[in-house]
């Protein structure tokens, strides 16, 4: 399904509002890691998933490098996926908002 520039804005504005604690592996499109010292590691997650690892093995890897780099993070940023965010909610939204 292509999405319109419009539409991906209008997702981008409502996505930047949102606190991102908890947010699915399938909507990431990069994981920043900031650590002590300045430095940061990223991680592409689009190019794992284009590269044919799964979203467990994804994960795995992940875990595996928050745990290696342990009290050395200061902070991790998400690069979300517009694209993947709107593809999984329009079609919900269109549902509650059928009948109004």
């Amino acid at each position: 399904m292509q999405l319109s520039d419009e539409f991906l804005k209008q997702w981008d504005h409502i996505i930047s509002g949102v606190d991102k604690t908890d947010v699915p592996l399938e909507c990431i499109n990069k994981i920043v890691i900031r650590l002590q010292g300045g430095r940061q590691k990223t991680i592409n997650l689009a190019r794992l998933k284009r590269d044919g690892f799964d979203l467990e093995e994804i994960e795995s890897y992940l875990t595996r490098n928050l745990v290696e780099l342990g009290t050395l993070v200061r902070d991790i940023d998400f690069l979300v996926d517009v694209n993947a965010v709107a593809r999984l909610v329009q079609p919900e939204t269109d549902k509650l908002l059928k009948d109004l």
